[in-house]
Parts: C-alpha cells; structure tokens; sequence
C-alpha cells in the first residue's frame, strides 16, 4: 500500500487525542467529533482510493456485485460467490458506478459515510455526560478508519443500523413501546441486510424492550427487510425464480476457511486452510460459549451484554477477518471497561500491521510474513478475555440513561 506511513501516523495522533481528551476530561461538542471523524476517514479513503494496492476482496467481489446491479443480473451468482450476502449494498453500489463515480471511491463511500453516521450514534448508545467525549474516541478510532476507509468492508454499515436500533429499543422503555419496537426491528433488519453477523445484536436489541409484546413485534419486524430483499431480486436484480434456490444456497454457505486469526493459525502454521472438522469445534465453541455468556450477563445493561458476547465470539471463532474485529467497536468505546483501550490499541495494531505492512509485499514474501502476523493474534486473545465488563454481570439494565454514570476507564489503563 502507498502511504502507509502517513496514513500510520494520522491513526496514531488519534489515538494520542483520543486518549489524551480522557486522561484530561475533555468532553468535545460533537461538531468537533465529525469534523475530526469526517477529515480522517475521507483523507484515508482519498489515499487508499489512489494507491497502486487495492483490496483483493473489494475489488474482485464487491466490485462484481456492484456491476451485476448495474447490468441488473443477480449480484451473488455474477460475483462467484464473492457476495454472499443479501442484494442491499450492490443496489448502492449499483447506483454510485451509474453516477459514474470510479469504484476506488464508490465502494469506499458506502463504508465512509455508515462509519461517519455511526459518531453521533456512539455518543447517543453512550448517553450522559460523556457522549460528546464517546463520540470523539469513535471519531480517532483506528480500527473503523482502516476497515471503512482502507478495506471498503461493510461492517460499518451493519453497525450504523444496529446500534441505531438499539438507541430505538431503549427509547421504548420510556414512551410507545410498541411502535419503538418496530422501528428497532426494522432497523435490525437492515443491518443484517449488509451482513449476516448482526444476529448476534438481537438479543441485546431484545432485552431492552420492556415487555414480551414489544419484543415480539421487534423480532418479527426484524425479518422484514431481509424477505423483502431476498423476494424482491427478480423485479431488482433480473433473478429468475429458478435461480432463488441457488442463491439462497450460496447466502448461507460459509466456506472452512481458518488459519488467519487466534487459535486456528496455532494448527495451520498461519496459513489459510480449508478445514472442515476445525472449523465445525470452532462453530461449535461459538455457540456454546454465547449461550454461557448470555447466561452470565443476563441481568446487565443490554449493551455491556452485547459487548461480552461479541468479544467472546472473538477470542473462540475459528475464521475472522481483521473486520471483524470492528463488531464490538461501537459498543466498547460507549461503555468501556477497565481494558477497553489495550484492546482497542492491540486489536488496531494487529489490523493495521496487516493493512499497511504486509501489503507492502507481493507473492511469497507477504505469504512469509503472514505467518507469524496470523499466530500473533494469540496474544490478543487474553486482553479481549480481560475486557469483558466482568463488574456488570448482576447490574439491571433498567436505569434511565440520564441518570446512568458511563464508567470511566482508569488512566493507566488508557496509557
């Protein structure tokens, strides 16, 4: 990648800020959030949009959807299978390459604007009187700028209507439950439109809610979007109906691969591997472990919940890639917990070195060098452990916002 050293110490003055607005009580009005947040990413996204490296995903599988639209053509089968995920982001695809912007901007914008929505929806998941200062860690974060600005993946996207729909759901705890709960489901569904993983926010949408009406309506709203998407590709996409099956299949197939991140690369020598029986222990350990963690924070704030189910599925998954690790982000920088900041700080180092270090390299090299990067994760895994909110495991989620104080990590934990 070109630019790396600039877009490397871009990152780390925002963490520096970001750190330094904690250790100092700032508290930053959130037009200095965006304006922060927005200068960031769009100066990462115009160098990575002119570099001579370009994701090999988001070029020969993001790119083909958007061009299937375009074509109208079924995105999942006209992209090999490189999307396997429902049509919603190639539509906006679609549109941005008939407006004739170049894909090295258009397939970033997407991402970009979701992650610059999601500033002032941390500081409002935050709440009190620290949601400027949530805000503006989110605007520095690291990790989002590399994923939206640099990868073009579409996490951020997943993120900018899940955490929307959990400001929704706890709105329902104070006035009309019922009709907040079907907006939160709704918006729960269009997350999951860009991606399947936001299942795992359900729940924590869920619990929010006050009763089991509202929770109901909200589950069955949140399958709304998705089917209508999903029923909708022959009129959007020109899929026959014939063709509906193959897709489907294609959806929810998830090829083995392991190898990249945590313990899997300890059996794979840090290469990629199609391992079936790995990745099943693997799939396996995800459930079991959610499930136990679910069970442990069952009476904690919906968002503490959600942040240990999503840092468990992190420490036991057998297939990550380094955006995955954005799925927690939102959720940890609004509510932190003692080691919130080594993880952001190891999580982001780990990425970063994978984004700017090793594409540097072609061929062999980057193979040779993705080895030790891959086993490296497995240093993460303790500190994603230990940043679990432990504390609030027996602490009922039911207190106004307004009168919740936000936890506040200790500056040596920050430094």
């Amino acid at each position: 990648m070109d630019y790396a050293m600039l877009t490397g110490f871009v990152l780390v003055s925002g963490v520096v800020l970001a750190i330094v607005a904690q250790w100092k009580g700032w508290r930053p009005s959130l037009a200095v959030a965006l304006a922060a947040g927005i200068g960031v990413r769009v100066l990462i996204m115009i160098l990575a949009a002119t570099s001579t490296w370009q994701p090999v995903d988001f070029v020969n599988s993001f790119k083909p959807a958007g061009e299937a639209i375009l074509a109208h053509k079924d995105p999942v089968l006209e992209s090999q299978g490189g999307w396997h995920f429902l049509p919603t982001i190639p539509y906006v695809y679609g549109l941005l390459l008939w407006m004739n912007i170049p894909w090295e901007i258009a397939g970033r914008l997407v991402t970009v604007v979701a992650d610059i929505a999601l500033i002032p929806l941390v500081g409002k998941l935050a709440g009190g009187k620290d949601a400027g200062l949530r805000a503006f860690q989110y605007a520095c974060n690291p990790l989002a700028v590399l994923v939206a600005s640099i990868h073009g993946q579409v996490e951020p996207v997943s993120l900018v209507f899940g955490v929307a729909a959990f400001i929704v759901a706890r709105n329902a705890r104070t006035s009309r439950p019922v009709r907040n709960a079907v907006i939160a489901g709704l918006l729960m569904g269009l997350a999951l439109c860009a991606k399947s993983w936001p299942i795992w926010l359900v729940p924590g949408m869920l619990l929010f809610l006050p009763d089991l009406r509202s929770r109901a309506c909200a589950f069955f709203a949140t399958g709304v979007a998705p089917i209508f998407f999903l029923v909708t590709l022959p009129i959007g996409a020109g899929t026959s109906l014939s063709q509906l099956p193959e897709v489907i299949k294609t959806i929810g197939d998830v090829r083995p691969i392991i190898g990249e991140w945590g313990w899997t690369p300890l059996f794979t020598g840090g290469n990629w591997e199609l391992n079936a029986d790995l990745a099943r222990y693997g799939q396996w350990a995800i459930y079991l472990t959610l499930l136990v963690v679910a069970f442990a924070w069952r009476r904690a704030d919906p968002i503490d919940l959600t942040t240990a189910m999503l840092l468990a599925f992190m420490v036991v998954t057998p297939r990550l890639g380094a955006q995955y690790l954005m799925w927690f982000m939102p959720f940890l920088v609004a509510r932190p917990t003692r080691f919130a900041w080594p993880v952001i700080i190891g999580t982001s180092t780990w990425a970063a070195v994978g984004y700017l270090y090793l594409t540097q390299y072609n061929d062999v090299r980057w193979w040779y060098l993705h080895q030790p990067w891959s086993i490296s994760s497995v240093v993460l895994l303790p500190i994603l452990i230990a940043a679990m909110p432990w504390g609030a495991r027996r602490i009922a989620g039911l207190v106004p916002v307004q009168q919740r104080e936000t936890p506040r990590a200790p500056v040596s934990a920050s430094a």
